[in-house]
């Protein structure tokens, strides 16, 4: 009986100049370069380009994105992560989509308020430009109306706290509910979207109600007996300070109404990079000190850190994984990038190096 000797897989002409495009193309791959030329096209990690950037107060600027083709949408009231590049440090936060779903051109806003030592804020509001390529997460969040909209709605909002709320108004709910907005600010210049609340109040579409606290005082919540009577019937959406949150939090809870509030909170980042640091691999509970030019694959590979990778055999980002939070270094151009948990940012550690404490998920 003679034996027969399977033939190998037949290889298309496109394989093998893919093949050859990464050979040439190593340690990146042919589309790390199709990105130069269209990053925001279908198949890549996603990203937006900035349209066009827009004063609203002396400190708040919306950013008009243009999305890349795998943008899925966003509900009224949900975030969207942005990776931006600044000074060379990849930072990532978190901003409300302030638009309303479903653009005829795609493009979605967000809006940013500076805050001091702000560098991503800052960076947003007075130093973005358009044509700027920032990185995009889907749109998340669950700070959003439900499917049958309440019949009396209430908004407690300061500050920034404004954003997912102005996407909710946009989108029509003051035509589908009774609206009241209490909202404050330091001072009615600094009311941001002040023009248009202000309209839609004068025409009908909700009752405002402006605390200008540099003359008016911090807004306490006893005082929504009066400013609204009716507050602990209607359902509500809180966003703003941690103090104000607290405050409401514990009112509504003492009158027994806590079901019918929700809340907001955007959490405060603080990230200091340095020069090596110590390596966290929380899966494998190994903790390392690595100094800034040893790749994190070597760090883990030499703590006993089962690493994966396919660098040496030539297989490119076979050693990609989360950084949970703190900051590496791309030690071929310097490029930091930092992150928090649930940021979900993804690193070569054959290429990353420790830029102070960082937690890896591995």
């Amino acid at each position: 009986m003679t034996a027969t000797v399977p033939r190998p897989p037949k290889v298309s002409f496109r394989d093998r100049l893919l093949r050859l495009a990464e050979t040439v193309t190593t340690p990146l791959l042919p589309g790390d370069y199709l990105d130069l030329v269209a990053p925001l096209r279908a198949g890549a990690a996603l990203r937006g380009r900035v349209v066009a950037v827009r004063p609203e107060t002396r400190d708040a600027a919306t950013v008009v994105i243009q999305p890349g083709r795998g943008w899925r949408g966003h509900t009224p009231g949900q975030y969207v992560r942005l990776g931006v590049d600044v000074d060379g440090v990849r930072q990532w936060r978190a901003y409300s989509v302030t638009s309303v779903p479903g653009a005829a051109d795609g493009r979605i806003t967000v809006t940013a308020k500076a805050i001091p030592d702000g560098k991503v804020s800052n960076h947003l509001v007075r130093r973005v430009r358009p044509g700027t390529i920032v990185q995009l997460d889907q749109a998340q969040g669950d700070f959003v109306l439900p499917d049958a909209t309440p019949e009396r709605v209430l908004f407690l909002t300061a500050g920034s706290g404004i954003t997912p709320v102005m996407a909710m108004l946009r989108a029509g709910l003051h035509t589908r509910a009774d609206v009241v907005l209490v909202h404050s600010a330091p001072a009615r210049d600094d009311v941001i979207f002040g023009t248009e609340l202000r309209t839609l109040a004068a025409t009908g579409g909700l009752r405002l109600v402006e605390r200008h606290t540099e003359t008016d005082g911090l807004l306490g919540v006893h005082e929504l007996d009066d400013l609204v009577p009716d507050h602990l019937d209607r359902e509500t959406w809180a966003c703003g300070p941690v103090g104000m949150l607290d405050a409401v939090e514990a009112h509504w809870a003492s009158r027994g109404r806590a079901d019918r509030l929700h809340t907001e909170r955007f959490r405060p980042t603080v990230i200091s990079p340095g020069e090596g640091g110590t390596v966290t691999f929380t899966g494998s509970g190994v903790t390392v000190d690595a100094d800034g030019a040893t790749p994190i694959l070597d760090a883990g590979e030499n703590a006993g850190v089962l690493m994966p990778s396919g660098c040496r055999m030539g297989i490119c980002f076979g050693c990609v994984v989360p950084l949970r939070q703190g900051a590496v270094r791309d030690l071929r151009n310097g490029d930091l990038t930092t992150a928090v948990p649930g940021d979900g940012v993804l690193i070569q550690t054959c290429v990353s190096a420790a830029a102070g404490t960082c937690d890896i998920e591995l």
